[in-house]
């Protein structure tokens, strides 16, 4: 293969950033609605599962119903990883949002068990439904947006900002329920207080949509550099798991230890710091949103980092953390003192600001051009479903199983020991390099210049290829 220097990727740092921006609050709304429902689920198990007995059980049932949402997403991965592969990552983006603004503005009208009977947990696991297969080309395809419009370079940095608007979706959620609970008697918030964030869902992806439509297509996916196109795009999944195990395994790795930590600090805590703990909702929500606050800052410091230093390294800091301190934070949020509370949540938030400054920019180089969204957008999929939709229940049943308050931090540790492992030995440094497939992508004339003096450096997948 000759390098060819007309194929360069060049684009406008400023409209890297508009792109960034755009699709970071469109996914912010994505992620509102998952912050409501964690953040208010305790309100949503007494509305939705009266027939339950305990409140314990109906906690479970509803976390089973978040749960089971996710078994939707890989659908959504497959149908809306193949549009964008085939039409383009923007239709996909723009499609998404619209589905889960909708969703949500359906729980919020939703009549309660007392009023329907069965049919109300049955309307909540389908609009639960819906919200699951929207996300499930959502966020793949905003990974895949960002990494494609970003110069190779600050490819980290750039894409800590779709994580930045997912604690941003995380946060305004958290900001509504705590006025809510500031605001409003218990009895007015289980009545009709708790539908009000849910009913801002339109408006807000209203909003994300008209950002999204701005958008133009990926320089990257316009320039499709692929030697066989026709045979890639009629390549089956079977295939390229046959054909890319190394790199699905590793994601699908990835995407575990990223998701199981995420879903048990942002989901799960409100939830367990209320009925483990003890704390009131309006205390636990404010000390999470006041967590998530600091982490914005974090991932972009941990986004930065990882463009200079390389995405492996600070994956394994991240990991080889959690392996040591897991059980120490939850040991100290169980000393029931708030200072000691603090510290056990800050220590999971700092830590898991490596993964939310480092994997949006990470696994998309995984994967070749022509495959890259769909195959991206199953196996993310997959094992976000196994693993990350799956925590807050796990994580619930083992407390309730064992008996033991530790027992999430057991689970958190043993994952993070699985993930250490296989960064360590099979996942190769992609920061600072171009997308397999694609040419370098660069921001100015000097990194242009650069990439042409050495193409082999430029084209480091391309060995790779030729081995296969």
């Amino acid at each position: 293969m000759k390098f060819n220097k007309k194929k360069i990727n060049v684009v406008d740092i400023k409209k890297a950033k508009k792109s960034v921006f755009a699709t970071g609050v469109g996914n912010a709304m994505e992620w509102f609605d998952f912050g409501l429902y964690s953040y208010l689920a305790v309100i949503i198990s007494k509305n939705f599962f009266t027939a339950v007995g305990n409140d314990e059980l109906k906690l479970v049932f509803t976390f089973a119903t978040f749960a089971i949402a996710f078994l939707m997403r890989p659908l959504g991965g497959i149908i809306f990883g193949m549009i964008g592969d085939k039409l383009g990552r923007k239709v996909v983006l723009t499609t998404t949002i619209i589905l889960m603004a909708f969703s949500t503005l359906l729980i919020g009208l939703l009549p309660t068990y007392d009023q329907i009977g069965i049919w109300a947990p049955i309307l909540l696991l389908i609009a639960r439904i819906i919200q699951g297969f929207s996300t499930g080309g959502e966020y793949a395809g905003a990974m895949v947006y960002i990494a494609e419009s970003s110069p190779d370079n600050k490819r980290n940095v750039l894409g800590s900002g779709l994580e930045i608007g997912t604690l941003a979706g995380y946060i305004l959620a958290s900001l509504l329920a705590s006025l809510l609970f500031l605001l409003l008697s218990d009895e007015q918030m289980a009545s009709w207080g708790w539908r009000i964030p849910f009913l801002l869902g339109l408006p807000l992806g209203l909003v994300g949509f008209y950002l999204r439509g701005s958008l133009g297509e990926t320089p990257i996916f316009e320039n499709e550099l692929s030697e066989s196109d026709d045979e890639v795009e009629e390549e089956s999944f079977l295939s390229i798991l046959k054909n890319h195990k190394k790199d699905v395994f590793v994601c699908f790795v990835a995407v575990a230890f990223f998701n199981i930590t995420n879903y048990m600090l942002l989901s799960y805590m409100p939830s367990y710091l209320n009925e483990i703990i003890g704390l009131s909702n309006t205390a636990g929500t404010v000390l999470i949103t006041i967590i998530m606050i600091l982490m914005v800052p974090l991932a972009f410091i941990f986004g930065k980092l990882s463009d200079k230093i390389g995405n492996k390294a600070v994956f394994l800091i991240g990991l080889g953390g959690l392996t040591l301190l897991s059980a120490l934070s939850f040991y100290l949020i169980n000393m029931n003192n708030l200072a000691f509370i603090s510290i056990g949540i800050l220590i999971l938030g700092i830590l898991l600001s490596t993964y939310e400054g480092t994997m949006p920019g990470t696994l998309p180089t995984m994967f070749y051009t022509d495959i890259r969204y769909r195959t991206l957008a199953v196996t993310y999929n997959v094992s976000v479903s196994l693993f990350g939709g799956t925590t807050p229940l796990i994580a619930t049943w083992l407390v309730h199983k064992t008996g033991n308050n530790l027992a999430p931090a057991f689970y958190l540790t043993i994952v993070s020991i699985i993930g250490f492992l296989v960064v360590l030995f099979l996942f190769t440094n992609t920061a600072g390099k171009s997308l397999k497939g694609s040419y370098p992508t660069v921001a100015s004339k000097s990194e242009y210049n650069e990439a042409v003096k050495n193409p082999k450096d430029a084209l480091w997948w391309y060995s790779e290829q030729s081995e296969k």
